[in-house]
């Protein structure tokens, strides 16, 4: 469902990507993590057809995405880092909009169907700018998920939900994993891609450091924190030490 080879991404002279290989296949929940300013925005956006890399090739639902990008955007299920719903819009008016360019059949069902299951029915009427943060972030998420997508690319899925939203919106993106779909989210938060992702990979200064799957029989017997500020700040001894001493190495964890 993914596949990216070499991927790079510079904002004038700080690289902000560095030469990224990953392949994602159906039915995988992957979660990307990272501390804050390690790439995994400028992931998503690249993925999504937002910005062009730098270099490197990637493909999403077996569509170029240099070549195709509004393609992508049209199959894939996209939440940004910032719920942006339009605010001169209704709830109901935004989610009947985006089924219309989604040319939805009989879409006010489905809408239906998300202002239940996010328990906000009685808001649907109220602007898009005078909802909650909260509020907004359970609009943009059912209209990442209302044509039933095959993929979904979710940055920090669960940002601004109370806790009995999180619980919520993880046993769907559980349940939607189940039952064939496919999932990529980004966050920084270590609970929540140890309780429902299937693989994972660390990103750190742009580099991906570290895939593997969370069943991996090695990685069960770690403390999951521990072996992510161990990988990290391992990756940070040899960036620091690269810049001191460019031929010393410096092993990362087993």
């Amino acid at each position: 469902m993914i596949e990216v080879k070499g991927l790079s991404k510079f904002y004038g002279q700080t690289q902000a990507v560095d030469g990224v290989d990953l392949s994602i296949g159906k039915g995988e929940l992957f979660g990307l993590l990272g501390p804050n300013g390690s790439g995994k925005t400028t992931m998503i956006k690249m993925l999504t057809g937002q910005i062009k890399p730098t270099s490197g090739t990637l493909r999403v639902h077996g569509i170029n995405v240099l070549e195709d990008p509004l393609r992508v955007r049209e199959l894939v299920g996209v939440i940004p880092e910032q719920e942006t719903p339009p605010s001169f819009l209704t709830a109901e008016e935004y989610l009947h909009f985006v089924a219309k360019i989604r040319k939805m059949e009989h879409y006010e069902e489905a809408c239906s169907k998300w202002f239940d299951f996010f328990d906000f029915a009685d808001q649907k009427d109220s602007l898009c700018k005078d909802l909650s943060r909260g509020t907004r972030q359970k609009l943009m998420f059912a209209q990442a998920f209302l044509h039933e997508p095959e993929l979904a690319i979710i940055d920090e899925p669960l940002i601004n939900l109370d806790p009995v939203m999180q619980k919520k919106v993880k046993d769907f993106l559980k349940g939607y994993v189940n039952n064939g779909g496919t999932i990529f989210i980004s966050t920084h938060i270590l609970e929540i891609a140890k309780e429902i992702c299937t693989s994972i990979g660390v990103i750190y200064r742009g580099k991906l450091v570290y895939t593997g799957r969370l069943d991996d029989p090695g990685l069960q017997k770690r403390n999951f924190e521990g072996f992510f500020l161990d990988l990290v700040s391992r990756r940070k001894e040899i960036s620091n030490d690269i810049m001191q001493k460019p031929t010393k190495e410096v092993p990362l964890p087993v």
